[in-house]
């Protein structure tokens, strides 16, 4: 009877290894899928008044609320962030492109290098609360230039 039992988990192998294989593809096709991303270009504004903008391209699919992208900046390795803005996106596997203003205290931020966090994010209900879903996050060095009137 021992003589039987390598025999039968060496099948139950085969058949385990193939099972797998079918569950696998239907991800295999999934992965085909468009990817969700966020770019931020590399050049941003700050305004003497304190207004910064930012931009960038966003591609997400189809979220269960709303879904939105938010950006923030920092313009020390070390230093605080600033929320600027946040914009209503479109989640239909298309790239779009996004723009966020804000204003922070004037003299906060200064021409030159910073540092922005763009991110694609939904909350979604979950046990009765809003949990945030992350689409695509991205941490960018940018060079804020002054803002023309």
């Amino acid at each position: 009877m021992s003589g039987l039992l390598p025999k039968h988990l060496k099948s139950l192998g085969t058949v385990t290894g193939a099972a797998l294989l079918l569950l696998a593809a239907p991800a295999a096709v999934g992965a085909a899928e468009p990817s969700e991303s966020v770019t931020v270009a590399p050049t941003g504004t700050v305004a003497d008044d304190g207004t910064v903008t930012l931009s960038g391209t966003y591609r997400c699919t189809a979220g269960l609320a709303p879904v939105l992208v938010s950006s923030s900046v920092r313009q020390t390795p070390d230093g605080p962030r600033h929320g600027i803005g946040g914009s209503l996106a479109d989640c239909d596997g298309r790239e779009h492109t996004w723009r966020n203003t804000g204003q922070v205290p004037a003299s906060t931020f200064e021409p030159g290098a910073a540092q922005v966090e763009a991110t694609v994010m939904e909350l979604r209900p979950q046990g009765g609360l809003p949990l945030p879903h992350f689409h695509a996050s991205r941490d960018q060095d940018v060079t804020l230039t002054a803002a023309t009137d």
